[in-house]
């Protein structure tokens, strides 16, 4: 990994599709098999390296100030637009942070490393309503929001050179300030809203390499400790 690589971990979310688990905790904050899931990313990226790692928080950020004293190197950036703008708001807020930079969210477990500014994918021939990319000679020529078939299916890791991360603080500033584009995903804004400007390519993975955690029955799939407490939640309420 090159010197004082970044990383910027996005945790602002309200993390709806974790709920009734995250009308308490921040989603990145739920724990897996005992560790929290932004803790696992944290020390994975200390292990290959990245020294310098922001997250960016807003809904119950004050449950994050254990990061700080936990682990060095570890700094928050609040984003005061978490409740009523989409994720841009978060990177906007991280704008000056972007050079030489990763991007990641904050609610999965973190795999593989990275030498260029482009996405992690996995190649599906199968359907898939994620966004879905074509690559033509290792760099991304198109990009589908409702997804597809017979592409590389976008996962939200990122990595940002020099000139790319000071190209899109550059686009964040115009999306977000000017245009007053703020209900769009922080990607929409290399992959869509300026995608000419850019030349990204790909980290293949294979599946599995990466863990998303989508909604609550996935984290009830990947630790069954959780399986009872949706139902645990529901009688509470009934009781009240």
């Amino acid at each position: 990994m090159a010197d004082n690589e970044i990383a910027i971990l996005m945790a602002a979310g309200l993390g709806t599709r974790m709920r009734p688990l995250t009308d308490k905790i921040a989603e990145p904050l739920v724990s897996v098999h005992g560790k929290s899931l932004i803790e696992t990313i944290i020390e994975a990226l200390q292990q290959r390296g990245v020294t310098i790692i922001y997250v960016v928080v807003g809904y119950r950020k004050e449950q994050f100030a254990c990061l700080t004293a936990e682990y060095k190197g570890v700094t928050l950036i609040e984003n005061p637009y978490w409740d009523s703008c989409n994720n841009i708001a978060s990177l906007y807020v991280a704008r000056e942070q972007l050079e030489n930079a990763m991007i990641l969210d904050g609610d999965q477990i973190l795999a593989p490393e990275f030498t260029h500014s482009g996405y992690n994918a996995v190649w599906t021939d199968e359907k898939t309503d994620e966004w879905l990319m074509q690559v033509k000679d290792g760099i991304v020529c198109s990009c589908s929001r409702t997804g597809g078939k017979g592409g590389w299916q976008l996962f939200s890791v990122s990595r940002w050179n020099r000139e790319d991360g000071k190209r899109l603080k550059r686009h964040l500033e115009l999306e977000f300030e000017k245009k007053q584009n703020r209900q769009i995903y922080w990607d929409d804004v290399a992959m869509f809203c300026h995608f000419e400007e850019y030349e990204l390519g790909i980290y293949p993975m294979q599946e599995g390499d990466l863990i998303e955690i989508d909604d609550f029955s996935e984290l009830c799939d990947l630790d069954p400790s959780y399986c009872g407490y949706e139902a645990q939640g529901q009688e509470k309420s009934e009781e009240k």
